[in-house]
């Protein structure tokens, strides 16, 4: 059945231990959603999720998925469309890195790229593939306020969510007129378990307003969502500051 705007029947969650993606869970089941999918590395964490989300009223499944595992996704993320229609899909894995060790450590910093960009363009394409078959659904990309401009705090992880964010803008236009809405979501600093121990940025937000805000994007049927909105202005500022001067801010 075709998605209501802001209140999907079935949700695929794509990093299904992810905060933002179970807050974003939670809220949609208490409007509408019936039927989620957890997709992610079978863990106690991947089913005290699935556990907590039936206890909501869902019928929830899990399935094993491995966003490092390409060459799987078809398969994988196939069987899931062949039960039934999704009509939403929110892409939610990714990894932080440690920015210090990746850069002396050449191969963990490509695991951070190959996660955060090179499997999410691969289950993307397959999701966007899927949902235009059945003519409908939505596709939540969660990118980053880092990918704005890359920071020497963390630019291996901001350059990778640079790359998902242009892939997935490019991916919404190819999309356009299809029946399929792709949807970008640029937090700021987010206050997870993956932030625990970091110093808190200015403008700091929570899984919970996230998903808020997705919620109130596909009602809106948006095409770029910032959470917290004030990040938009800041963030257009700070992409026109000179290199010189950019490297001098306190970032």
């Amino acid at each position: 059945m075709k998605d209501a705007f802001g209140s999907p029947q079935s949700l695929l969650v794509l990093g299904g231990t992810s905060e933002i993606g179970l807050a974003t869970a939670r809220r949609l089941i208490a409007r509408r959603t019936r039927t989620v999918w957890l997709a992610g590395r079978p863990s106690p964490g991947l089913d005290d999720a699935a556990a907590e989300l039936r206890r909501l009223g869902a019928d929830v499944r899990t399935v094993a998925f491995d966003a490092l595992d390409c060459a799987a996704h078809e398969d994988v993320l196939g069987k899931i469309f062949a039960e039934g229609d999704i009509d939403m899909v929110l892409l939610a894995f990714g990894v932080l890195g440690d920015q210090a060790n990746d850069e002396a450590d050449p191969p963990a910093a490509v695991r951070v790229a190959q996660t955060n960009y090179t499997g999410a363009v691969s289950a993307g394409l397959v999701c966007a593939g899927a949902l235009q078959s059945q003519g409908h659904g939505s596709l939540v990309v969660l990118s980053s306020a880092a990918g704005e401009r890359a920071r020497r705090a963390n630019f291996i992880y901001g350059s990778s969510k640079a790359g998902l964010d242009a892939f997935a803008q490019g991916l919404g236009d190819a999309l356009h007129g299809t029946g399929v809405h792709v949807m970008v979501v640029r937090p700021g600093f987010v206050v997870t378990k993956m932030t625990a121990g970091l110093a808190q940025a200015p403008l700091a937000t929570t899984p919970e307003a996230v998903a808020a805000a997705v919620e109130l994007g596909l009602r809106r049927r948006s095409e770029t969502v910032w959470v917290p909105g004030a990040l938009r202005v800041v963030m257009s500022a700070l992409r026109h500051v000179p290199r010189p001067l950019f490297r001098r801010l306190p970032l």
